[in-house]
């Protein structure tokens, strides 16, 4: 193999394939890259077994070939080279030779052939879905999934397509996010978990500009993003039935800023930020909340405007879980249902977008 690339080309390309290595694996082979020159551009590859990533650049093939490198050092290497054009050439003993104005490197690579395949999904079976919208979907409900390695099914996102609307739904125990749009494809009710991790790679890579083909096989999902290609293992197993998780009615309604309750939060929470539960309580009364926190530190006192729909309530949250929800809305006002203080809560925008954010209250003495 012998190419001619731009530097920042290069590094950009490295670093989206990256994402698809696992830093904690013991196989020497799965912590490279594959490199594929061939028709004037440059296919790199990473592949953990659970995601594969391909990416595609242009680049001036002198020889085509291919070699697997070791994806930190030659990444660290292309970043720190000047910003002009890299030669990268090959030799038969799989090592590689990187020249970059005054810099010369050597390093060793692996045989090509060894390199695992990735997952095949039909490219002929992708619907497109606007990346604006997909961005948005993925960061109103990312931040929920659970962290527990012992609720592997959780640590997913189900995303459902059906009826003419796409939802992505995220729960971890504590609170639930569901986003919905409508969604008119080619694809007839889908229903997959697709992990966390891939969706925030996913999100990275994603702009507003333009779709982004989607699809699936029985085990796989494929996002393709211009050039570049993910594949991703669907997790296997049965989501929580979250819709049964959501209340059908309400005992109080209140109507409140997006803004001056997320400040007001923040601000109360600064007291129990190394409290086990955060822990914040709200009173709701007729035309304000107030919001308290008493801790070893000292206690504080917050009121918001509101307006009231039915009965007054104490209630507590874990503040963390109530500020992450809030800074995911984008409408100026939001409204909050709620029925006990020991039942879960409901937080809409109150504009048009189909977004719920479900939060279980903290039982208080």
């Amino acid at each position: 193999m012998k190419i001619i690339i731009n530097q920042k080309t290069l590094a950009n390309k490295i670093g989206i394939a990256q994402k698809a290595i696992n830093s904690k694996t013991t196989i020497e082979l799965l912590k490279g890259i594959l490199l594929v020159a061939k028709n004037d551009q440059l296919k790199i590859t990473g592949y953990d077994a659970e995601i594969g990533i391909e990416t595609y650049t242009q680049a001036e093939v002198q020889e085509e070939g291919e070699i697997v490198v070791d994806a930190r050092l030659f990444g660290d290497i292309i970043r720190k080279l000047p910003d002009s054009f890299v030669e990268l050439e090959t030799d038969n003993e799989n090592n590689i030779y990187i020249n970059c104005v005054n810099s010369k490197f050597k390093i060793k690579g692996y045989p090509a052939k060894e390199f695992p395949k990735l997952p095949d999904v039909e490219d002929g079976a992708l619907c497109d879905i606007p990346q604006e919208l997909l961005k948005n979907m993925i960061k109103q409900t990312v931040f929920a999934i659970s962290q527990d390695q012992t609720k592997p099914i959780l640590m997913g996102e189900l995303l459902e397509i059906q009826d003419g609307n796409i939802s992505l739904v995220a729960i971890d125990g504590y609170r639930l996010a569901v986003r919905t749009s409508n969604f008119e494809n080619q694809l007839q009710n889908v229903k997959v978990i697709i992990p966390g991790k891939t969706l925030i790679d996913v999100n990275s890579l994603l702009t507003s500009e333009e779709s982004i083909g989607l699809g699936f096989n029985e085990k796989n999902a494929v996002f393709m993003i211009k050039d570049t290609k993910i594949i991703t293992r669907l997790l296997e197993g049965d989501f929580i039935d979250y819709k049964k998780l959501l209340p059908k009615e309400y005992n109080t309604k209140v109507k409140l800023n997006t803004r001056d309750l997320l400040d007001s939060i923040e601000r109360a929470s600064l007291l129990s930020q190394t409290e086990k539960n955060n822990l914040i309580k709200l009173s709701i009364r007729d035309e304000i909340m107030a919001i308290t926190s008493n801790t070893e530190k000292g206690n504080v006192y917050e009121e918001v405007a509101l307006e009231l729909d039915g009965d007054y309530l104490d209630i507590a949250f874990n503040s963390r879980y109530f500020i992450e929800g809030l800074k995911n809305i984008e409408s100026e006002e939001i409204f909050i249902e709620l029925t006990t203080n020991v039942n879960p809560c409901i937080i809409k925008p109150s504009n048009e977008t189909d977004y719920t954010y479900l939060l279980l209250p903290v039982r208080v003495s």
